[in-house]
């Protein structure tokens, strides 16, 4: 039986869902927003990632400690001058449809993915038109080699990126005779088994995966499926979203605003955990409007925000203010990267008086289906006004808010990124021209180059100085404000064995099974 999930029928329409599944082994974890796609590094967000790469793997992942391992890959060895990636895959992984991977299957879909018809994410990246340039070549059925035209410190960091659908490896059943997509068959733990937008998402068990063995480890390691089924239920509404779990009507709670660990860490029937991310929660300013683009109104919106409260305020304790684009959670964190913009009111009132600020109205854009940030956009605009800043709130629809952001048509958003797990990725997510890419937010020539340097360098003590300068330099110029890392709070039912909140800020579903 399909139900609609309107917010307030969502707890009698769960315990509908399906009764065949539901009886069945099957997870029920919570969206708080509908998926954008199901195509791997095409038309996604952060919600429709966490969704894609249970289905699909890539020749890379991530480890929980941000390294990217071997997943299709067995073994990879690179070259002395960091050019050339010989990559041995695994023997005897299977597609969705029975099909056995080889290196022609890779080969097929790089050359895809360097098809700027396919509106991969990625594909600027590795075709030379962003400098890096990666050809491929088979040389049997079991090896990959991609050969660089320069060395990078993140070639293998880069093709792991979830926002690059991990540069999924899908059989070419994927799609249609006519050569449109119709939905991935890919090597996961899980395969696609219907999606009712706007409502549901479900995916199958894989009978046929081959696990790697061991223990999860991120996205690598141990990854098979324990139970039937999986049905990401599409809950817009955080209240009703929290009242199914207490129910019962869904099993997963992941993405939890802090301020709900108290009650519900109360209940018997609940299990609720926390972890530090990688992500990245910002105020983002658009340096082309012609008030943000004084840096001087920048700095002064930088030194009437009292950090340190707010991200107190917004994650009840649980998070660190971080004023760099590099995570606390890096290896590269250093006492540098830990300078932040000074709360000082004094200073914001002289700035805006040098900046010639006469009051002019500043909209911050936010979003209610991502509680923090929305909280921390309520609790910005009242510091902004206590600094006599004229800012105002204005509330969007998600989908709304991120077509702005993808044209650049804002004055200020509280926004987030999703985790980078080498920082250069994460600059890489930010900076550069407006022209080319209107959702670039920080578009500064002398950022551009230290940025090219660390992503020539390999030695990590070299990237770290150019990190550190690349920190100095953002503060001075405030293109937009770093708040916090993220604080991913989770809560499961009791009967739910195996989950808990990561370092990787999204539901992990393998190695997760429901108690009898």
């Amino acid at each position: 039986m399909r139900m609609r999930f309107p917010a307030l029928a969502l707890m009698m329409g769960a315990a509908c869902f399906q009764a065949s599944k539901a009886e069945a082994d099957t997870l029920r974890v919570r969206l708080n927003a509908d998926i954008r796609s199901v195509n791997p590094g095409v038309n996604r967000d952060d919600t429709t990632d966490g969704v894609v790469l249970h289905m699909v793997e890539g020749l890379v992942g991530y480890s929980a400690n941000g390294t990217p391992k071997p997943l299709l890959a067995d073994s990879i060895e690179v070259s002395p001058d960091g050019l050339t990636y010989t990559l041995k895959l695994r023997k005897g992984v299977k597609f969705h449809d029975g099909t056995t991977l080889t290196s022609a299957d890779v080969v097929w879909n790089w050359q895809r993915y360097m098809d700027p018809k396919t509106g991969w994410l990625c594909t600027g990246e590795y075709n030379g038109s962003d400098a890096l340039k990666a050809e491929i070549a088979a040389p049997d059925a079991d090896t990959v080699v991609f050969t660089l035209n320069r060395p990078s410190s993140v070639f293998l960091a880069g093709i792991a990126r979830n926002q690059c659908g991990q540069t999924a490896i899908i059989a070419r059943s994927s799609f249609n005779p006519d050569g449109s997509f119709k939905a991935p068959v890919g090597t996961g733990p899980f395969r696609f088994g219907e999606w009712k937008r706007g409502e549901y998402v479900r995916l199958d068990r894989f009978e046929g995966y081959t696990d790697r063995g061991g223990e999860p480890d991120g996205y690598v390691g141990g990854k098979r499926a324990l139970v039937d089924a999986v049905n990401f239920m599409v809950i817009p509404d955080n209240a009703t979203a929290k009242a199914a779990l207490l129910r019962g009507n869904i099993d997963i709670l992941p993405s939890l605003a802090a301020a709900d660990m108290p009650e519900l860490k109360a209940r018997p029937e609940i299990k609720v955990s926390s972890s530090p991310t990688m992500m990245l929660n910002t105020i983002l300013l658009q340096t082309r409007d012609p008030l943000l683009a004084n840096v001087k109104m920048r700095q002064a919106i930088a030194a009437a925000i009292d950090t340190r409260e707010l991200v107190k305020a917004v994650s009840e304790g649980l998070g660190r203010p971080n004023a760099s684009v590099v995570p606390t959670e890096s290896r590269f964190y250093s006492k540098e990267q830990a300078r932040l913009h000074a709360y000082d009111p004094a200073k914001a009132a002289r700035l805006l008086k040098e900046a010639g600020y006469a009051g002019q109205p500043i909209v911050l854009m936010a979003n209610k289906n991502e509680r923090d940030t929305y909280e921390s956009a309520v609790i910005a605009q009242a510091m902004l006004q206590s600094a006599g800043i004229n800012a105002t709130l204005e509330v969007l629809e998600w989908a709304t808010q991120l077509d702005r952001y993808s044209k650049g048509n804002y004055q200020m958003q509280s926004f987030s990124y999703s985790a980078r797990y080498d920082p250069a990725l994460a600059y890489g997510a930010v900076m550069g021209s407006k022209d080319k890419r209107p959702n670039r937010i920080w578009d500064d020539p002398q950022a551009e180059v230290l940025l090219r340097d660390i992503l020539a360098l390999t030695g990590d003590s070299e990237r770290q100085a150019l990190f550190d300068k690349l920190h100095a330099l953002f503060i001075e110029q405030a293109p937009f404000l770093m708040l916090y890392n993220g604080i991913e709070v989770a809560a499961a039912r009791s009967s739910v064995q195996g989950y808990a909140a990561t370092i990787m800020p999204k539901p992990r579903l393998w190695a997760v099974s429901l108690k009898k």
